[in-house]
């Protein structure tokens, strides 16, 4: 995080992560698990073994294998909707052309739908992630939060400027 400098004095290069930490005090983070849940809440302290807590917290979860097969077999028994535009004479027959959703007119893709859904929520209060299962944290923030900051490839790094 530091420059070459923080192998001379680790005090510093402590003293600029407790910092660090303190500023995310009171910010909303998204915190993605091992499991691909996500808790999105209010970060209010960690420990040395990085579990963290949140408060005001909601779970997000992706859908199940489940719920994936049952939409897409929905989506495929729904007939297409007419063409706006029919083609006219000579610009097609219509084997070549994609239905909604679907990736490609070729072999097999042509029976593949996308189907979208939603992450289902749930709303859990006070919650500790356990920081062996954390794989993703993010900082919710708005671009006039970020004012007076550098972005790096590794993450945000404060620079002289206080952020509240």
């Amino acid at each position: 995080m530091s420059t070459s400098n923080s192998f001379l004095n680790p005090q510093s290069e402590k003293d600029e992560l407790l910092t660090f930490l303190r500023s995310l005090i009171n910010k909303n983070l998204r915190i993605t698990i091992t499991d691909n849940r996500m808790f999105w809440g209010t970060f209010k302290c960690t420990d040395a073994q990085s579990n963290i807590i949140l408060q005001h917290t909601y779970e997000y979860r992706q859908p199940s294998a489940q719920q994936i097969s049952e939409a897409a077999a929905a989506a495929t028994a729904l007939p297409s909707p007419p063409r706006a535009n029919p083609p006219l004479s000579g610009e097609g027959d219509g084997a070549g052309d994609v239905g909604p959703g679907e990736e490609s007119g070729h072999g097999k893709d042509r029976n593949k739908s996308k189907v979208k859904l939603d992450m289902t929520s749930r709303y859990l209060g006070l919650v500790v992630v356990p920081g062996h299962v954390i794989t993703r944290i993010e900082v919710e923030e708005f671009v006039s939060q970020m004012r007076g900051r550098e972005l790096k490839v590794l993450g945000v790094r404060e620079h002289g400027v206080a952020v509240s």
